[in-house]
């Protein structure tokens, strides 16, 4: 019965594909059922970008429900809400009115939670707790925004909020944008909205994980397009300098964490924090350049963030699949845990590598292309005459630079500890290799990241496509020759099918030359050097925490570590040590000057409404009897 399930969400996102694709290139239509829903109906409509969502979602299904009928095996527990989670993500884009989108959304958000909390267990639950807040604030933002456009508009459907747009107010379209922007952000986990997934993620089921990380967050980066670009009109420049500021702080901060985290999937759940930053540095800049009247630039900088999300989904689905490979064969995710994983485990090493070189922004891989594209929207700020918003562009390139080299430090810690060297525990000595529909799903997952690379002539056409209907302008981006992309006229190209042959050149060269030169080494087995020892042990080996070491030191004022020391001496004697113990835990900035105030203003306040629960009931039909007077005296 489970593995039925996820074969019909399988075919469910394979008909999201096939649809999605046909309204990227514009094969428009919309419904209407009036008698299903209140408030309007229910109403779908499909265009390019509603497309672009949902073929991001039905692609990265297929892979991942595949994988999940090998990881869940014969397990029935939540077969039915992965199938609603599915279906209830494939409809948000296709959402054409405020009750339709409600129930979409709210459905979503109900499912994801029931899956997060489906392995019962303390830390699931307090995962799900979060998660159920976090979603739930976020609703209440959106639904105060599009009630509010409702009211000001008098309609609810978004056709119709895009029309009359341009005749609202200044100060009435920033408070619907500040409104909607709060709930999507909270959906796509940018700081200080992110604490929900470092603890879900870690929690939920891998190949929910993949969706959630891969696809879910992504549905509120589409809602932050559909505010800023056709519910609200364009928008003030201070739009896109908010976009811009906190994907800096995403980006810089999720891959901070990322770095410095033993745990594999929570590792992965910062990481995409970080992603989630890219994107909104793409978006805001797309915003920014929109409000100052450059709208080619608008354009090139969207393309960039749709081209990310798309790629995004991609690699991170693979990597949460890999992940979760790991955890099936090892039962841990601790990486101080693991290592020797590749010759035990080379299909989900192959995987992981290959997702770790994409997530890296290494060329010719997916990454790099979006990244890349980036980096050519924000460097042509010079074509503005702002001197602040320049700043702000300049301060996003400094982050987007320092972002991809911290990036590759930290999948070389994941990578390199996990898969490399020698097996930590007896758990990772005897792991075998993940079942086949596993292994076919990260190969398609693999085969993704290639392609969206190799392809990206293809893709950037296709994206640009999607966002020349959000942003109608002459696009900046020419392909002319099918193999190179050109920006701006000569302000860059790059073709990634040319990097391809470069780097398999610089490979296979050298060795071509050695073959004709007719030389042939010999091999010769010995045992590797270990600094004078003659038998190497894994307590002998790099650790995580050893190699996020050098960054932890650097980025203390954000890290915050406390150093924790135990030293147990023998009873005997103190001067014979039997055991140190050491710890070094970071501490979340956010978490400390946000969350914790709040959460200590919160305490104080109940515990003093406490003090009215007396247990009397003569004293709560006094309570009844102010109510009363006080509603009588205000009417």
């Amino acid at each position: 019965m489970s593995v039925a399930g996820y074969v019909l969400a399988a075919c469910l996102g394979g008909v999201g594909a096939v649809a999605g694709l046909a309204g990227m290139l514009g094969h428009a239509w919309s419904a209407h059922v009036g008698w299903l829903v209140p408030l309007g109906g229910l109403e779908l409509q499909m265009d390019r970008l509603a497309g672009c969502f949902v073929a991001i979602v039905g692609i990265t299904s297929i892979p991942v429900s595949i994988y999940a009928g090998g990881y869940a095996g014969r397990d029935r527990r939540g077969v039915a809400a992965y199938l609603v989670f599915v279906a209830s993500m494939l409809l948000v884009p296709l959402a054409a009115n405020t009750m339709t989108f409600a129930i979409a959304w709210e459905l979503m958000s109900l499912a994801s939670y029931l899956l997060v909390v489906q392995h019962r267990g303390a830390a699931a639950a307090h995962a799900g707790w979060v998660y159920a807040v976090m979603t739930h604030a976020g609703l209440g933002c959106l639904l105060a925004g599009m009630l509010l456009l409702g009211a000001w508009t008098g309609s609810a459907r978004f056709v119709d909020w895009t029309a009359a747009a341009p005749a609202l107010d200044a100060a009435s379209r920033s408070l619907a944008w500040g409104l909607l922007a709060a709930g999507f952000l909270a959906k796509a986990g940018a700081i200080p909205l992110h604490v929900w997934l470092p603890l879900a993620h870690p929690a939920a089921p891998s190949h929910v994980s993949a969706l959630m990380s891969g696809v879910m967050i992504k549905l509120g980066l589409y809602g932050l397009v559909r505010a800023s670009f056709g519910w609200l009109g364009t928008g003030p420049a201070w739009w896109g300098t908010a976009l811009l500021l906190l994907g800096v702080v995403a980006a810089v901060g999720g891959v901070l964490y990322a770095l410095a985290d033993r745990d594999l999937k929570r590792l992965l759940a910062y990481s995409s924090i970080e992603n989630v930053g890219i994107i909104l540095i793409g978006l805001g800049a797309a915003v920014a350049f929109r409000a100052t009247g450059a709208d080619a630039l608008a354009l090139l900088a969207l393309t960039a963030a749709l081209c990310h999300a798309d790629n995004h989904a991609a690699f991170k689905s693979l990597l949460f699949m890999a992940a979760g490979s790991v955890l099936h064969a090892t039962g841990t995710r601790d990486l101080e845990s693991l290592g020797g994983l590749v010759k035990r485990m080379p299909w989900t090493a192959a995987g992981f590598f290959v997702g770790s070189a994409a997530i890296a922004g290494l060329p010719p891989l997916n990454g790099f292309v979006s990244e890349w594209l980036t980096f050519q929207a924000l460097l042509q700020n010079v074509q503005l005459r702002i001197p602040g918003l320049n700043l702000v562009f300049t301060l996003a390139v400094a982050a987007l630079a320092l972002t991809g080299g911290l990036a590759i430090a930290c999948f070389v810690k994941a990578y390199g500890i996990g898969f490399l060297a020698l097996p930590r525990s007896e758990a990772a000595a005897a792991a075998h290799e993940a079942p086949l529909s596993m292994r076919v799903a990260m190969m398609l997952g693999a085969g993704a990241c290639v392609a969206l690379g190799l392809g990206a002539t293809a893709v950037v056409d296709a994206l640009g496509a999607v966002a020349a209907a959000v942003v109608p302008a002459a696009t900046p981006i020419v392909s002319g020759d099918w193999l190179t992309l050109h920006v701006s006229g000569g302000f860059a190209s790059m073709s990634t099918a040319q990097l391809a042959v470069v780097l398999a050149g610089a490979l296979l060269v050298p060795l071509a030359v050695l073959t004709l030169a007719g030389a042939r080494p010999a091999a010769r087995r010995y045992e590797t050097w270990g600094c004078g020892r003659l038998l190497q042990t894994p307590r002998m080996e790099y650790t995580a925490t050893a190699f996020a070491n050098p960054f932890t030191r650097v980025f203390d004022f954000v890290y915050r570590p406390v150093k924790q020391l135990d030293i147990e001496a023998h009873p005997e004697s103190r001067f014979f040590v039997r055991r140190i113990a050491y710890a070094n835990p970071t501490r979340f900035i956010v978490d400390e000057w946000v969350y914790r105030p709040v959460d200590r203003a919160l305490r104080a306040v109940t515990q003093r409404a406490a003090a009215i629960q007396s247990g009397s009931p003569n004293l709560y039909l006094a309570y009844l009897l102010a109510v009363l007077l006080l509603l009588l005296v205000l009417a």
